[in-house]
């Protein structure tokens, strides 16, 4: 089985969802033959770290709420990342351009290394206060997850891998992603948002049954995800 993930690695509920995920798999009989893809998506292309703005400065900005407001609806989110067994430090957060990290996690999925990539890179984001739109932390947090450092250096030096990022936003475009996380297994079913791990289960072992079946199917929504007009 096929699972490819359109996310970005400043979505809260992508990483959320990437924990569902493996805890579905986890009950899954045929977890040994399914093959997870890591897509790019950019939530906020033009986002860039700015010294001295925080998070709740960006969603206060974003989504037009007060400080103390995005504050709620941060720790709202911080209690449901606990309860997939994360930590989530929004006061550490850096707000950061996602291209480059997208561009290695292109290199990195051609080598294997797609998962302990975007691993790495979630867990610097959201629990490590990591800015990973500086150069060097990308390729420091590369090599943690057993990249070579001086490949991953010569691809941020170069655009490497830019139009692979493109395409995959393109494609999402096409099939109607309008936030993420978003999951299509198989190409036969498409369900958005963290949803929790057993509605997961129960599209893989769905999917696993209808092997026959080219169709794509929008599954209902349970869970949450971030989109450019909310998060």
């Amino acid at each position: 089985m096929k699972i490819d993930i359109w996310s970005d690695f400043v979505c809260p509920f992508c990483y959320i969802g990437k924990r569902h995920l493996e805890k579905a798999l986890e009950q899954f009989e045929g977890r040994d033959r399914v093959n997870i893809t890591y897509r790019s998506f950019q939530l906020d292309p033009g986002a860039s770290a700015v010294a001295g703005r925080s998070m709740y400065d960006v969603l206060s900005e974003k989504y037009g709420m007060t400080i103390e407001q995005a504050k709620q609806t941060t720790a709202n989110v911080s209690m449901q990342a606990e309860q997939a067994g994360l930590s989530y430090d929004f006061d550490s957060m850096i707000p950061a351009n996602t291209e480059a990290a997208h561009r290695l996690a292109q290199f990195a999925a051609g080598k294997g290394k797609g998962e302990s990539f975007t691993e790495r890179v979630m867990q610097a984001v959201f629990s490590e206060g990591e800015d990973i739109s500086d150069r060097e932390t990308l390729i420091r947090l590369a090599s943690e997850a057993e990249i070579d450092a001086e490949q991953a250096a010569a691809i941020l030096d170069s655009g490497d891998y830019r139009k692979d990022v493109e395409e995959d936003q393109h494609e999402a475009s096409a099939i109607g992603v309008k936030g993420v996380p978003f999951f299509v297994f198989d190409g036969k079913y498409a369900v958005s948002g963290a949803q929790p791990p057993e509605r997961l289960l129960e599209v893989m072992e769905k999917v696993s049954q209808e092997t026959g079946n080219e169709s794509n199917n929008h599954l209902p929504k349970e869970g949450q995800e971030c989109s450019d007009d909310h998060c």
